[in-house]
């Protein structure tokens, strides 16, 4: 079979279109024949620093869409041929992937495969981050960074669809500003001024919930956004800066809250919480309430192309890569 492969670290030229063994799902797991997967910024931290990669050679890729091939040994539930889409911590870059069958999903007949390769991961780790984690209630203020990448896009609307008064996104560019608009929220800022814009735009009061996804200085600068009682969720480090030291008076002055998220983290330590999480995410895409965009499709042998579109810092909504065909 075909899949996209790196031996070492660095830059997009790395990735190479390779035949590899065919793999067999042991037992718990699951073989799918791949039809489209979603590209995520987790798969250029792979590539460049090694983010949860095991050993060299390394098939990346965090989720896809496609239909059971087979079952391993002990796996209920789903049945060979079915529409599926899947969490896999690597090996989705490929016409097919071994995935296990806890965090493998049925797909609704009202979601077509191509959209379904777009949710496993972003969708939920929206839900988490404004349900679950956020715990945003009607009337707050909400502030969501990297508004126009795949969880901005949908984590705006589930704060809206939850009730949120105002969502504000933060965002790198005028154009991205303009997307951001389009897709639901308020108003998006750009990243040089976004504290000086919120501290604006609530006449000094600043939001209840930030969504942080880029660390560093921009996690302390979306502290000093945060209201009284408010409440920051940190759940990616895209920024690439070193670990930043959240410090006391940050938080005593005005009884602020900082929580932690990784969708990978629960998909190996809690899959039974993701799959009820994934399931009443899913429900708001099959009610129409919730959409993400796919705003560029690669071929499998484009793999390359797509993560230079994304090391760009130009695109916006969802990027993937078509398998099939």
């Amino acid at each position: 079979m075909r899949g996209v492969r790196f031996e070492e670290f660095g830059g997009p030229e790395v990735l190479q279109l390779v035949e590899l063994p065919l793999p067999e799902p042991g037992p718990g797991q699951v073989a799918i024949d791949v039809e489209y997967v979603g590209v995520n910024f987790a798969d250029l931290q792979a590539r460049t620093i090694g983010y949860r990669v095991p050993g060299l050679p390394f098939v990346p890729g965090l989720e896809l869409s496609g239909h059971v091939r087979s079952l391993g040994e002990g796996v209920r539930g789903l049945a060979v041929g079915q529409p599926v889409a899947a969490i896999t911590d690597g090996g989705a870059y490929a016409e097919v992937a071994v995935v296990d069958a806890a965090t493998t999903f049925p797909v609704p007949e009202e979601i077509d495969l191509r959209t379904a390769a777009t949710l496993p991961t972003v969708l939920p780790t929206a839900f988490a981050l404004i349900h679950t984690i956020g715990k945003v209630q009607p009337g707050e203020t909400v502030l969501v960074q990297g508004a126009a990448g795949g969880v901005g896009t949908v984590a705006g609307q589930i704060a809206k669809l939850a009730g949120a008064r105002a969502v504000y996104g933060v965002v790198s560019g005028s154009a991205k500003a303009d997307y951001a608009r389009e897709v639901g929220y308020d108003d998006a800022f750009l990243t040089e001024t976004f504290d000086a814009d919120v501290q604006r735009v609530t006449a000094g009061r600043g939001v209840d919930v930030v969504l942080d996804s880029v660390g560093g200085k921009t996690l302390s600068r979306g502290l000093s956004s945060l209201a009284r009682f408010g409440r920051l969720i940190s759940y990616g480090n895209a920024g690439g800066e070193p670990g930043w030291q959240v410090g006391q008076p940050e938080l005593y002055p005005k009884g602020i809250s900082v929580s932690g998220f990784s969708i990978l983290g629960l998909s190996s330590d809690a899959p039974e919480v993701l799959r009820d999480i994934a399931t009443r995410a899913f429900e708001l895409v099959t009610g129409g309430d919730v959409s993400l965009p796919i705003t560029a499709e690669f071929p499998l042998a484009g793999a390359t192309d797509a993560h230079r579109l994304m090391e760009s810092r130009s695109s916006t909504g969802k990027l993937i890569l078509a398998v099939a065909g």
